[in-house]
């Protein structure tokens, strides 16, 4: 193929895939979709520019608009948050904890981390991003009934190890962290406080799941793009231990571990951020409802869903034991095979000498609640991967009534998208 027929190829597949996912149902826990005021700004000129530094203070010329939204959007982030300590330059969940890292930590210091098995994300492991900072990972015990920290054997080890940081936050993140209850253990340690919220974030801001900084933590991270429905970034806020905590922080970010901060999607972030002060309430609300009415109803389809005890869920994410079906990879690989969008998951173990294996499915409601669908529609969700998992229909067949229930849910929710034109044209005085 000539050069230009190879770049067409590329933008074919591109719009190939977004065909994929406009007869999908996305189910994924770390994805979601931009509303249109907010996808627009990724076609602006900003995709070209550099902005390094802060607002006043950059090493490049032509920033004069680039300061106002960064301001705007870090106001805006500090009243959805209620916090007077917003860093809003990093470009993923990763960046923005390695900044933490960094800012907080020398080497050889003891983090206590939520175990992998159980769910944490792998920047917290000695293969990411704690592990390349030359720290040294203990895990909290982790009660895998209730999908939570044991709180009174955590104390324990918080009072033997004494970690320079304790670190809460999973990519399977059910149920809210009782930070509450070792808030004092921590403190008495001296132990920085850190939660990382990328999955949960939307929820914290709809204030339907917990509120971190009021209940002990000193810093919080995330990426923008789960619950939080925006861009593809990161963000740091803060609660500051002592008074050159969020200095370091700051300096961490750049020169420290990002140079620029993808100015675009930091515009695409500001308006997600407004949209959600607006209808983030509401939003929160319907993806819980609708989680558990998910979790609820696979569990009387007969699959093995995680947390039972605890309730399967609080937050977007259910885990479903498909051991007996397949497996987690076969699963899911069969449901894309019917146009239902989620991934494998490993299943946590109270015994960490115990292999582990992918035998888990991990499902997320925000994407789906995000496009107007709600309890009535996870129903027929169920039944559709119970075609698949349980009663082994072909997923050719499945995805016919995929792609008809899908067909039906083709706006944006909870955004300014009603008024999309209308809003374009507003002059601000």
């Amino acid at each position: 193929m000539s050069n230009v027929e190879e770049a067409l190829k590329v933008r074919d597949l591109a719009m190939q895939h977004n065909k994929f996912f406009e007869e999908s149902i996305p189910l994924i826990a770390s994805e979601n979709v931009l509303s249109p005021l907010a996808k627009e700004m990724l076609l602006t000129d900003l995709s070209s520019r550099y902005a390094e530094g802060l607002p006043g203070k950059r090493y490049y010329q032509g920033n004069y608009y680039v300061d106002q939204i960064e301001i705007l959007t870090t106001e805006l982030a500090k009243k959805l948050f209620n916090t007077d300590y917003v860093d809003v330059r990093p470009i993923s969940g990763t960046n923005a904890n390695q900044a933490v890292v960094f800012a907080l930590s020398n080497p050889g210091d003891v983090i206590t981390t939520i175990p992998l098995a159980s769910g944490a994300h792998i920047s917290s492991a000695k293969f990411g991003t704690v592990g390349f900072r030359g720290l040294n990972p203990i895990s909290l015990p982790f009660d895998t009934e209730i999908m939570n920290i044991d709180v009174d054997l955590a104390i324990k080890v918080i009072k033997l190890v004494k970690p320079k940081i304790a670190l809460f936050g999973q990519s399977v993140f059910l149920f809210p962290t009782p930070l509450k209850d070792l808030k004092d253990a921590l403190n008495e340690a001296g132990s920085y406080i850190w939660y990382d919220g990328a999955h949960v974030l939307g929820l914290i801001a709809g204030k339907r799941f917990q509120d971190p900084l009021r209940e002990g933590a000193h810093v919080v991270s995330g990426s923008t793009h789960k619950t939080l429905p925006g861009p593809q970034r990161g963000i740091i806020l803060g609660n500051p231990k002592e008074e050159d905590m969020w200095d370091k922080i700051q300096r961490a970010v750049f020169p420290g571990v990002i140079s620029n901060h993808h100015l675009n999607t930091m515009a695409a972030l500001g308006i997600t951020l407004a949209e959600h002060l607006e209808f983030g309430e509401s939003y929160a609300d319907q993806v819980i409802r609708n989680a558990k009415k998910l979790a609820q109803t696979l569990h009387e389809f007969g699959f093995k869903v995680l947390g039972e005890k605890a309730g399967f869920t609080q937050s977007h994410t259910i885990l479903v034991d498909v051991w007996q079906q397949g497996g987690g990879r076969r699963i899911a690989e069969d449901l894309e095979k019917a146009n239902i969008v989620l991934n494998m998951n490993l299943l946590p173990y109270d015994d960490q000498s115990k292999p582990r294996h992918p035998g888990g499915i991990r499902i997320g409601t925000q994407e789906v609640t995000r496009i107007g669908m709600r309890e009535s529609e996870m129903v027929q969700i169920a039944h559709l991967i119970k075609e698949v998992a349980m009663d082994k229909k072909d997923p050719l067949r499945v995805k016919d009534e995929v792609k008809e229930l899908k067909s039906q849910f083709k706006t944006v929710k909870y955004c300014f998208n009603d008024n999309f034109e209308a809003y374009k044209y507003i002059k601000l005085v």
